[in-house]
């Protein structure tokens, strides 16, 4: 599982949510897709973004995985409880996630009800695993989206 950050370019809008939908899809260059559903208010943000920001989850952070897939921010501001700081292009970094990369979008691709968006990988955390297992869609099975996916 995947956390995704947006922050739109002309207003600084954020936004961020939990995603299931995501990989590398290529080697060279360096290219990596995520895709979010279209009922998101993150997708909304996204639209209006240069840059989103992809973190791995810690299968600990459950309450982080609860906060960015079970409450919508709409209603909250989910980057008033957690820490952060702003990367390439704005996009919101989560300073307590396993791993993550900042990616500049180069394109939408329309999938149904989720749109993908490519990232060309720009900024990224140090590499090597820390040996934390990772947040799977297992562990958040009985998470009750913010929104409808």
């Amino acid at each position: 599982m995947y956390v995704v950050t947006a922050a739109a370019t002309a207003d600084g809008e954020r936004g961020g949510c939990l995603v299931g939908f995501a990989s590398p899809c290529s080697i060279e260059p360096s290219r990596f897709m995520v895709w979010l559903s279209t009922a998101n208010r993150t997708y909304r943000v996204a639209c209006r973004a240069s840059h989103l920001a992809v973190h791995v989850l810690r299968s600990d952070q459950k309450e982080t995985a609860a906060l960015f897939g079970g409450r919508t921010g709409d209603d909250t501001d989910k980057f008033a409880r957690v820490d952060w700081r702003p990367g390439e292009g704005g996009a919101p970094v989560l300073a307590d996630s396993r791993a993550w990369l900042v990616g500049r979008i180069l394109e939408r691709v329309e999938g149904g009800d989720h749109v993908g968006f490519l990232l060309d990988p720009v900024e990224q955390s140090a590499s090597g695993p820390d040996g934390a297992p990772l947040l799977r869609l297992g562990d958040v099975a009985d998470l009750a989206p913010g929104h409808p996916a």
